[in-house]
Order: structure tokens, then sequence, then C-alpha cells
């Protein structure tokens, strides 16, 4: 059982090196940090439901949207670095408005 583990474990690092990451950055990224269906589905759902906030806050007439950042930030899975994820879903256009929302916000943080 070790040695198809061990296996697997080569052959997955193996693929990683293979696929664009331009193409599909935030499916590397979850597949480099190894993340499980249910995790990915939680980050999924995650963004959903902040992009939802997001529109209704914004017909709201809202024009801060640090709070949903925030959100974004305690929620998402800790092994997501939280500037590289956000890359990866704008380069693979997913929740698009939502992540421009947070990449104009994180420009505005100091370092």
């Amino acid at each position: 059982m070790e040695d198809m583990i061990a296996k697997l474990t080569f052959h997955r690092s193996l693929l990683l090196e293979m696929v664009d990451e331009t193409k599909k950055p935030f499916y590397h990224l979850v597949v480099a940090k190894n993340l499980s269906k249910e995790e990915v589905e939680e980050t999924i759902s995650l963004c959903e439901y902040l992009s939802k906030e997001y529109e209704k806050q914004k017909a709201e007439g809202f024009t801060v949207f640090t709070p949903l950042l925030l959100h974004f930030a305690g929620m998402l899975h800790p092994d997501l670095p939280l500037e590289k994820t956000v890359d990866a879903l704008l380069q693979q256009q997913l929740f698009v408005p939502l992540m421009q929302e947070f990449k104009k916000l994180m420009a505005t943080i100091p370092s």
C-alpha cells in the first residue's frame, strides 16, 4: 500500500510539471497544494457566496468591500496563499468582478 501511495504521489508530481499553469492556474494551485475535492468545493462555494454579496452590496451603493476581502482571507484554505489564489482565479476567469475588486484592495494595503 505504501509503495502504491508513493508511486501515485510521484506520478502526481510529474503530471503537475506537465500541466501548463497558464491555462488553468487555479486548478494547478489546487493540485500543487494537494487539496481534496471537498476543500476545493468549499473554496468555490465561498467565492460564489462572496460574489453574490459583492453584487448585492454594489447594487446597494457600497463602495468599500474590505470586509468581503477579510472574510475571504479568513475562510480561505490555509494552504492557499491569498494573493496567489486571487491571481489564479482571475487568470482562470473565475469570479472575475470579485477578484478584480480584491486585487485592487490588496494593492492599497502596505506590505
